[in-house]
Order: structure tokens, then sequence, then C-alpha cells
């Protein structure tokens, strides 16, 4: 009877882990990046990202290729040598900036829906991020990246 417990429970953790969430980020590598119809640079270009850092979502790969979706559900191919590994999101939502990582601390600013924000480190709920000239701490729920 306990091996078919233990059976059965390594059987109803595999499927989870089978079907969960297999999201891989990473961001822009430069201000100008060519997004093509398909996997290749014979294909012609779509459209053009003009904003360093920005996060995308990797949905397939091929060769040295990878099909990406960015956070307004645009997609396309774009050339590995463009993109790197790194931490950054786009709020979904109006943020506050903090000096510490707690809602009680001083407020620096108040960040706009669709706001760009570098990562350097994150903790369970908060991280620190930098835009334009400010530095602080934002609640990292609510956004598109992470």
């Amino acid at each position: 009877m306990q091996k078919i417990v233990v059976l059965f429970i390594f059987i109803f953790f595999f499927q989870i882990n089978l079907f969960a969430k297999n999201e891989e980020f990473l961001i822009l590598k430069n201000n100008k990046v060519n997004v093509r119809y398909g996997p290749g640079f014979d294909y012609p270009i779509k459209y053009i990202y003009k904003k360093k850092y920005l996060p995308i979502m990797i949905i397939d790969k091929k060769e040295n290729f990878r099909r990406i979706i960015d956070f307004k559900k645009n997609s396309g191919w774009i050339h590995a040598s463009q993109l790197r590994k790194g931490k950054s999101f786009i709020t979904l939502q109006n943020k506050i900036l903090f000096s510490k990582p707690t809602k009680f601390s001083k407020p620096i600013i108040k960040i706009a829906k669709g706001r760009l924000l570098i990562v350097s480190k994150c903790k369970i709920k908060w991280c620190k991020v930098k835009t334009e000239s400010h530095i602080g701490w934002v609640r990292n729920n609510y956004v598109w990246g992470m």
C-alpha cells in the first residue's frame, strides 16, 4: 500500500512540474534591435525596438534566433546576440519608489504605469530598482518581466 501511495505522489509532482510555467525573460542589449518575421536575416524586419534593457519573454528558439513576445503581446524573431541575461521589468500599474523595502519608509517618487525599471537586487516582495536618476525600492507585484 505504501508503494502505491509513494508512486501516486511521485506521479502527481511530476505532472505539476511538467505543466509548470517555463517563462524565460531576457533583456535587450542595445538601443536599436531589429525584430524579424522569421528566424533568419533573410526575413524582413517587422519592427525595431529602441529601448535598451527592455524585458522580453522567449517563447521559441531556432538556431541563433529567439522568438520573443513583449508586454504588449507583440512577437517576432531576434538574433541571440541582441539579447542578454539581466533583470528589468515594466510596471503594470502606478507604483511608489521607496527609500527602503517597506511601505513605511520615505517615498521618493511616483512611478507611472508602463515605466521600465532596471533591477539591481530583489528580496521576497521588493526589488531595488533604477529609473532615470532615481534609485529605490518598489514592490514587485503587478509587473511584467520577472
